[in-house]
C-alpha cells in the first residue's frame, strides 16, 4: 500500500526535491538499530544456550533409558543353562535372580484339538444355512465335559457362505479360541480346525442347519462329538507335563511360569525317563560388558560438558546447571547406590569398577570388577535391577534431578530459565519494531508538513517572480 505521505508529496510536486518518505524510515531505523541489534545478539546467545544445555539434558537422559531397556530387556539376568537345550529354553524376566540346580523331566507337551472335518469337492461349496454352535471344555475318548463357566461360540451362516467363508468366520469370531482354514487334500476340500493350548480347550460342534441331512450342502455335515468320532479328530487338547525336581506338574500351555526364583520355560519338547539338569548362573560377562558401555557412555556427557561448559568460548561457560552436572559426575564413582547392603559387598559404582581420571574422565577398573564378581557375584547381579536401589536407579535418579525445570541449579532450569529469557527477548523485539514504527509516522507527518510548507513557498515565489517580470517589461 502506497505511504500516505509519499501520495501527499507527489501531489505537490515533491517542492524541496528530497526524498522525505526514506528519510524517515531511514532515521526510525537508524534511530533504534543499537537495541535492535543487542537484542538480536542475545537472542543468538540465548538460542545456543538452549541448545547446549538441552543437548547435555539429553545425553544424561539417554544414558539412563539406555541402562533401563538393557535390564528389562533381561539382558543382565542369571542365565539358565540346560544339559539337553531341545526340552526347553529358560529365560528370566528382568529384576529376578534365581539360583540353584533343578532336574527336568517332561512327559508331554501342551497340545491343542486339530479337528478335520468331511470333504467337500470345492473350498467354494456351500455349506447351509444355519447356526453352527461351538463348545468348549474337556475330552477324554467318547465323552464331552462341558466348560460351563465359557460360553459356546454361536456363528452365524448364511445361504451364501462357502467353506472357505465359514474358515474365516470361525477364525475371526472366536477371538483365538479355534482358528480355521481350508486344506486341499486328496479326497477333496477339507474344512481343518485347530483350538487352543490345554486339556480345557477341547471342543465339539452343534450345527444347527436346515435339515437335510449329514450331507454336503447341509451344515449338520460339519457336526462332530467325540461320541461319533469316524477319525475327524487328529489331536487330543492337553496340558503339558513335567517333572520339576521329580515333582509332577502341570500346565495349560507349553510356556511355563511361576516357578522357583521366578523363572519361566518354554517347552519345546520331551525327555521321559532321562532328567535333564538346570543350573543358574550369574551373567558376568554381560555385567562386565555393560560396565564398559555405561562407562563410555559417561565419558561422552564428560566430553560435551567440557566442550559446552568450557570457561573460553562455551555456550555454557558460566551456567549453575552444567556446574553442578560436573560435580555430580565427578561424585558418581563413590555415591552408594546400595544402601542395605551387607557388609562386606559392593555399595558403590567405584566397587563394580567404575574409577574416576585425574581430567575428570572415567575408566573400568578391570581388576577391581573382576574381583568384586568373584567374590559377591549375587550381590552384584543385584546391582543390576530395576528396583529401588542400583545402577538403574541411581542413574535415573541422576537424569531426573538434573532435568528438574523447578530447579534453577540444574540442567532443567536452566533451559528454562534460558527460555524464559528468550520470550522476553522477543517481546523486546516487538516494542522496538512498534516504537520504530510509530517514530517512522511521526517524521513522515511532519516532514509532509514541511514539504507542503516547502511547496507553498516555492508557489508564492514563482507568483511574485511572474510579477516582477510583468512590471518590468511594463516599464
Amino acid at each position: 500500500m502506497e505511504n500516505p505521505g509519499s501520495s501527499i508529496i507527489s501531489a505537490l510536486g515533491a517542492g524541496s526535491g528530497i526524498d522525505f518518505i526514506a528519510l524517515a524510515n531511514n532515521i526510525s531505523t537508524a534511530s533504534f538499530a543499537f537495541q535492535r541489534d543487542t537484542v538480536e545478539a542475545r537472542r543468538e546467545t540465548l538460542e545456543a544456550q538452549i541448545s547446549a544445555a538441552g543437548q547435555l539434558r539429553n545425553a544424561v537422559t539417554s544414558l539412563a533409558s539406555a541402562l533401563g531397556d538393557r535390564i528389562r530387556n533381561g539382558d543382565l539376568a542369571p542365565r539358565g543353562e540346560l544339559g539337553n537345550t531341545s526340552v526347553a529354553r529358560v529365560s528370566v524376566p528382568a529384576g529376578l535372580s534365581p539360583r540353584g540346580t533343578f532336574s527336568l523331566e517332561v512327559t508331554s507337551l501342551a497340545q491343542g484339538q486339530t479337528l478335520v472335518g468331511n470333504a467337500y469337492a470345492s473350498r467354494d461349496d456351500l455349506v447351509g444355512e444355519g447356526t453352527l454352535n461351538i463348545r468348549f471344555g474337556s475330552i477324554d475318548g467318547a465323552s464331552f465335559s462341558a466348560d460351563a463357566a465359557r460360553d459356546p461360540l454361536a456363528i452365524d451362516v448364511t445361504a451364501d457362505d462357502t467353506l472357505a467363508t465359514l474358515a474365516a468366520k470361525i477364525t475371526r469370531e472366536s477371538g483365538g479360541g479355534v482358528t480355521a482354514y481350508v486344506a486341499a487334500g486328496a479326497t477333496g476340500a477339507q474344512l481343518v480346525l485347530k483350538g487352543a493350548e490345554g486339556a480345557a480347550n477341547g471342543f465339539v460342534i452343534e450345527p444347527a442347519g436346515a435339515g437335510g441331512g449329514a450331507v454336503p450342502g447341509d451344515l449338520a455335515y460339519l457336526g462332530w462329538s467325540p461320541a461319533s468320532d469316524a477319525g475327524e479328530l487328529r489331536t487330543v487338547a492337553g496340558d503339558a507335563e513335567f517333572l520339576l525336581d521329580t515333582v509332577a506338574m502341570t500346565s495349560a500351555t507349553n510356556r511355563v511360569t511361576g516357578l522357583p526364583g521366578g523363572f519361566t520355560l518354554n517347552l519345546t519338547g520331551t525327555n521321559q525317563g532321562a532328567p535333564t539338569n538346570l543350573t543358574f548362573a550369574n551373567n558376568t560377562e554381560a555385567i562386565s560388558g555393560v560396565m564398559g558401555d555405561f562407562v563410555a557412555a559417561l565419558n561422552d556427557i564428560v566430553e560435551q560438558a567440557n566442550q559446552l561448559a568450557s570457561p573460553f568460548g562455551g555456550a555454557l561457560g558460566n551456567d549453575p546447571g552444567a556446574r553442578e552436572l560436573r560435580r555430580d559426575l565427578a561424585a558418581l564413582a563413590g555415591q552408594v547406590i546400595m544402601p542395605g547392603a551387607a557388609a562386606g559387598e559392593p555399595r558403590t559404582l567405584a566397587d563394580i569398577g567404575l574409577a574416576l581420571n585425574r581430567d575428570g574422565t572415567f575408566r573400568l577398573d578391570t581388576a577391581r570388577l573382576g574381583q568384586t564378581l568373584d567374590a559377591s557375584p549375587d550381590a552384584v547381579a543385584a546391582m543390576f535391577t530395576t528396583g529401588a536401589s542400583g545402577v538403574f536407579a541411581t542413574i535415573d535418579r541422576f537424569a531426573r534431578e538434573n532435568s528438574l525445570v523447578s530447579d534453577p541449579g540444574s540442567l532443567g532450569g536452566s533451559v528454562r530459565r534460558f527460555e524464559a529469557q528468550l520470550e522476553r527477548s522477543d517481546d523486546r523485539l516487538a516494542r522496538i519494531a512498534e516504537q520504530q514504527e510509530s517514530l517512522r509516522d511521526r517524521l513522515t507527518r511532519d516532514l509532509v508538513a514541511a514539504e507542503r510548507r516547502v511547496a507553498a513557498s516555492q508557489s508564492t515565489l514563482t507568483f511574485i517572480r511572474q510579477q516582477v517580470d510583468i512590471w518590468s517589461a511594463d516599464n
